[in-house]
C-alpha cells in the first residue's frame, strides 16, 4: 500500500482537518492546515483522500510510520500458515493399526493442525461406504476433546474424506509452549538460587577444603 500524501504533497484547496488528539477542527484551507501543522511541529497527513473534501490529520508522521511498522511486524509474527495433515485408513483396519493412526491424529490436533482423514476403498469395499462412514464417526468421537468435524465425511471417487479442525488454534498452542518453557526456566533458576553453599572448615594454622560431592507432516 502506498504511503499517504503529507504536507506540501497534499494538492487540494481545502481539507477536513482533524487535530492531533482526534478533535474535529472542521473544513479549512490547506494553507491554513499546513500553517497549523508547522506551528505544532507536526505533519499534515491525508488519511481519507477519497472523502469530499479529503480528511487530513495533524500528527508526527515519523512516529506514525514506526508504530505501523511495529504492528505489521507483530501481525506477521503471529500469523500462522494453515497446515493440513493427512491420515489414510482402510475401512477394515485392525485395532492396532487404528490406535496407531489415531495417535497421529491426536498429535496433529494437539499441535494445532487440521487433519484430513481419508478412507481408501478397494474392490468390493466400494459397495460398503457405510464401513468408512462408521470408522470416521468413531475416530471423530475418540478425538472429540481435541478437535471437531470441520468437514463431514464425503465420498470422493474411491475414497471418503473427513476434515478435523483443532480445538485450539496454532497460536494458542504456541503461546502455551512458550509459557511452559518460561515456567520451567523460572523453576530451574529458583532451585539454583536456593541451593545451599558448600561448608568450608578452617583449622588453625591451615585450611583444608571440605569435601564436595561430585555432580554428574503426512502420516500414512
Amino acid at each position: 500500500m502506498s504511503e499517504p500524501r503529507i504536507n506540501d504533497r497534499i494538492r487540494v484547496p481545502e481539507v477536513r482537518l482533524v487535530g492531533p488528539n482526534g478533535e474535529q477542527v472542521g473544513i479549512v484551507r490547506v494553507e491554513d492546515a499546513l500553517r497549523l501543522a508547522a506551528e505544532a511541529d507536526l505533519d499534515l497527513v491525508e488519511v481519507a483522500p477519497m472523502a469530499r473534501p479529503p480528511v487530513a490529520k495533524l500528527m508526527d508522521f515519523g512516529k506514525y510510520k514506526y508504530e505501523a511498522a511495529v504492528k505489521a511486524r507483530e501481525a506477521r509474527k503471529n500469523q500462522v500458515n494453515t497446515i493440513i495433515k493427512e491420515i489414510k485408513l482402510r475401512p477394515k483396519i485392525d485395532s492396532h493399526d487404528y490406535e496407531t493412526k489415531k495417535g497421529h491424529v491426536v498429535r496433529f490436533l494437539k499441535g494445532g493442525d487440521k487433519v484430513k482423514v481419508t478412507i481408501m476403498f478397494r474392490g468390493r469395499e466400494q459397495s460398503r461406504p457405510e464401513l468408512g462412514f462408521r470408522l470416521l464417526q468413531k475416530l471423530a468421537e475418540d478425538v472429540a476433546e481435541l478437535g471437531f468435524v470441520e468437514s463431514s465425511p464425503k465420498q470422493d471417487g474411491r475414497n471418503m474424506v473427513m476434515v478435523l479442525g483443532p480445538a485450539k488454534k496454532k497460536t494458542a498452542v504456541r503461546n502455551e509452549k512458550r509459557a511452559e518453557k518460561a515456567a520451567a526456566a523460572h523453576a530451574n533458576d529458583s532451585s539454583t538460587d536456593s541451593a545451599p553453599a558448600p561448608d568450608v572448615e578452617q583449622a588453625s594454622g591451615s585450611a583444608e577444603p571440605s569435601e564436595v560431592p561430585e555432580t554428574t507432516s503426512t502420516a500414512s
